[in-house]
């Protein structure tokens, strides 16, 4: 009685899209990220591997968040242009059907093209049963560039390339501005620039330098969040990337901010790996 009470619970009617039941669950909830598009490694400095943001990262109400268009000055604006636009859940799971169909599933080796200090591609989907990554090596060199690859692992990259084509060029009816809760910022001591000096900047977030995030390298993260992240938003709308922030204690810091996404929580989420 028991083995047929447990059977009949696992054979729920309308939950295989059979015998005229409904088609099976919607399998992600509104933060959960289900396709990511990201770049990792490559010669660049480790706040810069820190505060990279993903190209793309798609959640499960539909909710695309990618970086707009960045205005050409320098200094850069001291925050990023995050954009938020909205997709069905239809589309959502189409973009995860489509990343399997173009092998981000797959395990085959796809080689390893004679090229140096390029950033590798990290596809990351969510199947709703499990959560898939593959990253693949310098996916944006042309093919006069990939002597050594088979025609398979050509061929291969060619479809993960296309994917990330298509999930970069979505389009969209409306686009706004990503309005996050929690910001990030990866903090070092400050260097005056040789030129174009920069009026400090009172900092109201939380203590600097924050907790250690490459000790070696004297690189500290904190992260704002409530009130003290809308006086941070406000004060950094203000600043550039060579602003120096003045601790309440005068030491002067250089802050490279990033916000935090739907599914992230803190510094951790930072790390390159």
């Amino acid at each position: 009685m028991a083995l047929l009470l447990v059977l009949a619970g696992c054979a729920r009617p309308g939950t295989d899209g059979e015998g005229g039941g409904s088609p099976p669950a919607y399998p992600y909830g509104p933060d959960d990220l289900v396709l990511q598009l990201s770049w990792t490694g490559g010669f660049v400095t480790p706040e810069m591997l820190a505060g990279r943001l993903p190209l793309v990262s798609v959640y499960g109400d539909g909710r695309v968040v990618s970086e707009g268009p960045v205005i050409a000055i320098h200094p850069a604006p001291a925050l990023p242009n995050l954009q938020v636009r909205e997709i069905d859940r239809s589309a959502v799971q189409d973009l995860v059907d489509r990343a399997l169909e173009a092998g981000v599933g797959d395990t085959a080796d796809l080689g390893m093209p004679p090229v140096s200090d390029l950033p590798s591609t990290r596809f990351t989907v969510s199947t709703g049963l499990e959560t898939i990554q593959r990253e693949v090596y310098a996916l944006s060199v042309p093919e006069d560039l990939q002597s050594g690859l088979t025609e398979e692992q050509i061929a291969a990259r060619a479809e993960l390339r296309a994917f990330a084509d298509e999930l970069t060029g979505l389009s969209y009816e409306t686009t706004q501005p990503y309005e996050f809760t929690t910001l990030a910022a990866l903090v070092t001591p400050y260097t005056p620039p040789e030129e174009l000096p920069q009026p400090d900047v009172p900092w109201p977030g939380p203590a600097l330098p924050g907790e250690p995030f490459e000790p070696a390298l004297g690189l500290s993260c904190v992260v704002a969040t409530g009130e003290e992240a809308s006086a941070v938003r406000t004060a950094a709308r203000a600043a550039n990337a060579l602003t120096p922030w003045v601790a309440p204690d005068g030491a002067r810091w250089s802050l490279t901010f990033r916000p935090l996404l739907p599914h992230e929580t803190g510094c951790a989420d930072l790390r390159d790996g």
